[in-house]
């Protein structure tokens, strides 16, 4: 853990990153201790832009726009984190079990890993959703569903590499099934490159789920960033703020989560360090 942050030290977008990305969590996590926190409260002052009295201003309904950015960043990072999380379980046993057993299992993987990368993922997500009813766990799903190849050919790469190496032929010297070889061996040692892409996955996990709710196809028991976007629309002209606001938490959360990526890569691919 120390190397790690030692190697994150030297990519200082990748610290920043880091920092916003715990202030994020930290805020989702203090919604809880307001009490009687309800982003959906309505006041009397309606369509007031930003002052003292409401910081980012309020929307048609008299909502805070700010209590709104606090709801929507609970609904981004649960979306992100768990549909990263599918995906990189999901990406790590395929794509482990395709690199290390080779033959017809990682051709036919690799060619339904293909099959899922050539089509667009917001067009089928947008499809899946919209068959199966929009909803938060929904969503978790299919970008999960969507994100596996990514993982799946990063994992088969590394699996493939590490299980040439020496050290390998001498734990399948003391007698090991296969099956444990690739659990206790290969795999710990081919993992470092994926979890640079789950990060990645957790951007687009956060983009995606946005894009879906801009198009009503999100929870809608829920306030996110694209649902604020999509009600804003209509007052672009003249409420601004409506629009402005989600817009730029959706940017700069997407962005931090991409430069964290880009240097946990750096950090603890074997590749870069060559």
């Amino acid at each position: 853990m120390k190397a790690f942050f030692a190697g994150l030290s030297r990519h200082p977008s990748g610290l920043i990153s880091l920092g916003i990305i715990v202030l994020l969590v930290a805020l989702a996590v203090s919604v809880h201790l307001v009490p009687h926190f309800d982003p959906k409260a309505m006041t009397d002052d309606v369509m007031v832009g930003p002052s003292l009295a409401h910081l980012f201003g309020t929307d048609e309904l008299g909502r805070s726009v700010a209590d709104g950015l606090l709801a929507g960043i609970q609904v981004s990072l649960a979306v992100g984190f768990f549909a990263a999380f599918g995906a990189t379980v999901l990406g790590v046993v395929i794509g482990a079990s395709a690199g290390f057993y080779g033959g017809w299992l990682d051709g036919l993987t690799m060619r339904i890993a293909e099959f899922f990368q050539v089509i667009p993922s917001f067009i089928l997500a947008a499809l899946i959703v919209a068959m199966v009813g929009p909803g938060l766990p929904q969503i978790v799903l299919v970008v999960a569903l969507l994100s596996w190849p990514q993982v799946a050919r990063v994992m088969r790469g590394e699996v493939m590499r590490v299980k040439q190496l020496e050290f390998v032929d001498a734990v399948r010297c003391l007698g090991l099934r296969e099956r444990h070889v690739l659990a206790g061996e290969v795999v710990p040692n081919a993992i470092a490159p994926v979890l640079a892409v789950g990060t990645l996955i957790i951007a687009q996990a956060i983009l995606l789920e946005a894009s879906l709710s801009f198009l009503g196809l999100g929870d809608p028991e829920l306030i996110s960033w694209g649902r604020m976007l999509n009600s804003g629309q209509r007052f672009l002209f003249n409420a601004w703020w409506l629009s402005l606001f989600p817009g730029v938490a959706i940017f700069v959360t997407v962005l931090v989560f991409n430069l964290l990526g880009d240097a946990v890569n750096d950090v603890l691919n074997p590749r870069k360090k060559r």
